[in-house]
């Protein structure tokens, strides 16, 4: 079976990426990619994420953005992640910038770079991205020809410890304002305009904050005296508000990564905005008012996000998805939309009291995806204080039904450390856990709960914003109280590091005067504080008494009458309203949801382009435009089809796990009809050969495809080969015995040809004369970190060498391991050498003999 002779020609793999413990971050060319001409734009754009590629591509604002600015012919949006440690030790030692993944552009080349500050422990990441990128981290630094450092994102809403390193921030939603803010500097930039008169024009857009427009000075006790603009007719700057979020923007064609993300599904924003008004949530109170996306138009992004990804799985997004109008009839028409696909729906973020048994069966009906509750307090009394607006009630009877219909655990969220909180409290969040977990009595398997508190950080523009967080010391106190008792209970508890929580309070509290920290940090080493694996506190601590700060001092109460370092910020929400608040909290009083009720008069709408817009409550039609990817249930009706694929290029550096995933999506979005496996998590039924070690390209890998009704080995190759990215391509498909032994099972052997490099052993030829003619060939190897010893001889079936290359005949084992021996290389150096696995011979069937596949 020949397969084609002529070898394509990649994008060039980066070799140095092969060492690395997650290459795949760095390779770009995902599936729903843009890379634009530099040359025919006149805006690019960085859009910089301050973590690790699989948490900023589970981003789903970033994704709206990349859409939103790649959707205007003039803009090219490219994305950058804060390297790993290995990966910026790379770029360190070679001395190369921070790229982009798309044209591999330094940011430095960049007329925006914007980062998207979601977590206030990834300060220290921004800071090293500039860095890596040889952009000076300083505003004030910074020439004219560095690009424009924007920020935006929840942590913009107290923009102050980076306000020395950014030239602007958007407060608030971003999908009008990044364009008219391009737009501005497209504009500027063809008047011949400087940078100073460039953020004059930006500070025009409403939502824009250029920090160097005010001057803030301070007391003698470092309280802050004074926030003063310096364009008297701007005091504040405006939050920004995406008036209807059922005609925004949303990416429908999004990009799917090689590996596999944090949440690695379609993400489905229904709803944006809360008006429960939980007293200690940031986010209910920036993201006002309630905007709902109509139904149908869910139905519809949805429809095309999953055709165009090949996801299995659809989460329903908001800060309470279950508070959506119209979530049972909606739930139930994608359920019947999609069961039969194998398509799970999964709502992340449910309150009590707001799931019904009714929606409950909806959702598990195709598996049961994670169940999750936040009583937030442990007595009713400190739920009152906080607004939570749930009762123990409420709580049990939906533990019960979640029990009741199959659910086996149940996590538990709380917070500690909330204002008035005493160990009373903790005795009942204990107790509630306990009553819980007994809900589970007499049902079938019964059940288990898990308990997770995070400490409690009062954050900007909420009620709790004067109020002070408890010490570390409280911290570890009150967590060490509820593991003591949550044992004696049987049960477990999850809880955030105290120190790293506190470092959280000092920069969510924070003033321009951590700048100094923030750089002194960096350079001592801080990197991705928000990983328990990297966060220093003893470097920290070293930073404050290097720049001589207090990190107490920005987590004491705050007076009323103090100014804050955001006071000069407009979040829409009155600074009366959330006094009223802390004071109803105090008094132990209840806020009703403005949804069901009376204004509470926030400030916030002005009942004419903001406010409330709710969706239509009525049920949507069940009728679903996809085709359907067939999933039925076993039958004695199955069909087989085995591909053979080429895997080169920049897809070498995939895992064989990321392999399967590219395979499983490429199916999906090619709607044939896999058979899937039974029970609660269906599996599409694909076989694959051996792993192919990351590294390795290959021009004969096996996959076998099982299918619930006939499809050509033609129009397979086709279909899946319209939907691979181009470093993957099915060479031939062929019809397969139904009962036929799989890819693993059917090779007999593999060829490998290693090139060789330029120190190799003098004495090569002998060595492998010498190893075909032993017994055996006893090498150590590690495994989980333990040397093994291992006997390498029973692998090999035949070794040549013509002077440029090693072939390797294998019936098993290791191509990188049995070249590391051969050419006493390391197994990192032989990784970038370049192997390629050159064709496979399969074992005989019963109707024949053995099938040679090469190139």
């Amino acid at each position: 079976m020949p397969l084609n002779n002529q070898t394509p020609t990649y994008p060039q793999l980066d070799a140095n990426l092969l060492q690395l413990d997650k290459p795949a971050r760095y390779l770009g060319g995902e599936l729903g990619s843009v890379t634009k001409d530099w040359g025919k734009v006149d805006i690019t754009f960085a859009l910089a994420f301050p973590d690790v590629y699989e948490v900023g591509m589970s981003h789903l604002g970033s994704a709206i953005l990349y859409q939103v600015l790649n959707d205007t012919p003039w803009i090219a949006a490219e994305r950058a992640y804060a390297p790993w440690p290995d990966r910026e030790a790379q770029l360190r030692v070679a001395g190369e910038p921070l790229t982009s993944l798309e044209s591999g552009h330094s940011l430095a080349d960049f007329d925006i770079v914007g980062f998207s500050l979601q977590y206030e422990l990834c300060y220290t990441n921004v800071l090293t991205m500039l860095e890596l990128a040889g952009i000076p981290w300083r505003a004030a630094e910074r020439d004219e020809s560095a690009p424009l450092i924007v920020a935006g994102g929840p942590c913009a809403f107290n923009p102050e410890p980076l306000a020395d390193f950014i030239d602007c921030a958007m407060i608030g939603d971003a999908e009008e304002a990044v364009i008219e803010l391009c737009t501005t500097v497209r504009d500027s930039r063809a008047s011949g305009e400087d940078r100073h008169v460039l953020l004059q024009r930006l500070a025009r857009i409403e939502g824009v904050y250029v920090p160097s427009h005010f001057a803030v000075s301070y007391h003698a006790d470092d309280r802050i005296a004074e926030i003063k603009p310096l364009n008297p007719e701007q005091p504040q700057v405006r939050r920004r508000v995406l008036a209807d979020l059922d005609t925004a923007p949303f990416p429908c064609n999004p990009v799917v990564p090689f590996l596999r993300t944090i949440h690695d599904r379609v993400t489905m924003e229904v709803a944006r905005g809360c008006t429960r008004g939980c007293r200690f949530c940031q986010a209910g109170y920036i993201y006002r008012p309630v905007r709902e996306r109509q139904p149908d138009t869910i139905r519809n992004l949805i429809e095309k996000s999953l055709r165009h990804s090949g996801y299995d799985e659809v989460s329903l997004l908001s800060l309470s998805s279950g508070d959506y109008t119209a979530i049972e009839s909606l739930v139930q028409s994608l359920m019947t939309c999609y069961a039969d696909q194998r398509v799970a729906v999964s709502l992340p973020s449910l309150r009590v009291g707001s799931l019904t048994p009714e929606l409950m069966e909806e959702i598990k009906k195709v598996r049961k995806t994670g169940f999750t509750l936040a009583p937030e307090a442990g007595s009713e009394r400190l739920r009152k204080v906080i607004n939570k607006g749930i009762s123990e009630q409420d709580l049990l009877d939906t533990a019960k039904d979640a029990f009741s219909l199959g659910w086996r655990l149940i996590k538990l969220y709380f917070m500690i450390g909330l204002p008035t909180e005493t160990d009373e409290d903790l005795a009942a969040l204990v107790d509630l856990a306990a009553r819980v977990k007994a809900t589970s009595r007499g049902t079938e398997g019964g059940g288990a709960v898990n308990v997770s508190a995070s400490t409690f950080i009062p954050k900007a523009h909420t009620p709790f914003q004067w109020d002070a967080q408890i010490s570390t010391a409280e911290t570890i106190r009150r967590q060490n109280f509820l593991r003591g008792a949550l044992t004696r209970k049987k049960l477990k508890l999850k809880w955030h590091d105290a120190h790293a929580s506190f470092m959280e309070g000092v920069l969510a509290r924070g003033d321009r005067r951590l700048a100094p920290l923030l750089e002194e940090a960096v350079r001592q080493g801080c990197r991705f504080d928000g990983w328990r694996e990297h966060f220093n506190w003893n470097t920290w601590m070293t930073a404050f008494e290097t720049v001589g700060l207090d990190p107490d001092w920005y987590l004491r109460q705050r007076q009323p009458g103090e100014t804050l370092p955001w006071d000069h910020i407009d979040a829409g929400i009155s600074k009366d309203f959330l006094l009223r608040e802390k004071q109803a909290g105090l008094l132990g009083k209840e806020t009703p949801d403005c949804r069901h009720g009376q204004c509470t008069y926030c400030g916030l709408c002005d009942f004419e382009e903001v406010r409330p817009r709710e969706a239509d409550p009525d049920p949507l039609t069940a009728a679903s435009s996809i085709p359907a990817v067939q999933a039925t249930e076993p039958s004695t009706d199955s069909f087989k089809v085995r591909l053979t694929l080429r895997k080169a290029g920049r897809t070498t550096a995939i895992s064989h796990l990321e392999f399967m995933t590219v395979i499983h999506r490429a199916a999906r979005r090619a709607q044939l009809p896999i058979r899937y496996s039974g029970g609660f998590h269906p599996a599409p039924r694909i076989s694959f050969g051996d792993a192919l070690p990351i590294g390795v390209s290959s021009e004969a890998e096996l996959v076998d495809l099982e299918l619930t009704e006939p499809c050509t080995p033609a129009d397979t190759l086709a279909r899946l080969n319209r939907e691979l990215p181009e470093d993957i391509r099915i060479l031939t498909a062929e019809d397969w015995p139904r009962k036929g032994p799989s890819p693993g099972a059917s090779l007999a052997s593999a060829t490998y040809q290693v090139p060789l490099p330029e120190n190799s052993p003098g004495d090569l030829d002998q060595r492998l004369a010498s190893f075909l003619a032993a017994g055996e060939v006893i090498a150590t190897r590690l495994k989980k970190n333990r040397p093994i010893e291992v006997d390498l001889r029973p692998w090999v079936i035949d070794l040549r060498c013509d002077g440029k290359h090693l072939e390797m005949v294998m019936a098993s084992g290791s191509p990188i391991f049995l070249a590391s021996y051969l050419l006493e290389l390391g197994t990192e150096a032989v990784r970038t050498l370049g192997i390629r696995k050159t064709g496979i011979t399969l074992k005989e069937l019963e109707s024949g003999s053995n099938d040679t596949l090469s190139p």
